[in-house]
């Protein structure tokens, strides 16, 4: 948990401070783009739904080129969290696995089966895209 925090501690850090200067060379294309996902899940849904995202949404994202950094769960605010971090080459590279993914013929009907014998797996998502600064320690997460 306190792993967690710190991580998203950096992570709002490169938010805060990675804007850029009117006039600054773009330096964002060539770096990879990052993307936050936080999905608020219902507590009594929370095994079934780390089951379906462990054994099915991780093999179909696989397929489009997701790739996933690292996965968590929190705690936060008396709510229950999955969060995952990726990481893209490109926004249009992220944008387009997205598309593929959630028009899926696999993955919509998983959705619907799970959903008749469950009901709601996700009360909220948040999405952040996140861009390195020139100055991160780390250009890239994962080597």
């Amino acid at each position: 948990m306190k792993r967690l925090f710190i991580s998203l501690f950096i992570i709002s850090g490169c938010l805060i401070f990675g804007q850029e200067k009117t006039g600054e060379k773009n330096i964002h294309n060539k770096l990879p783009v990052h993307q936050l996902r936080i999905y608020e899940i219902p507590k009594e849904n929370r095994l079934v739904f780390l089951d379906r995202f462990r054994d099915h949404a991780l093999r179909i994202m696989k397929k489009y080129g997701f790739h996933i950094i690292s996965i968590w769960e929190s705690e936060f605010n008396e709510k229950t969290e999955f969060v995952y971090l990726l990481e893209w080459k490109d926004e249009d590279t992220m944008k387009a696995a997205w598309d593929k993914f959630m028009a899926d013929k696999e993955w919509k009907e998983i959705k619907t089966e799970t959903a008749k014998l469950h009901g709601s797996f996700v009360n909220n998502i948040e999405d952040r895209k996140l861009k390195l600064t020139e100055f991160s320690p780390q250009k890239k997460l994962l080597k």
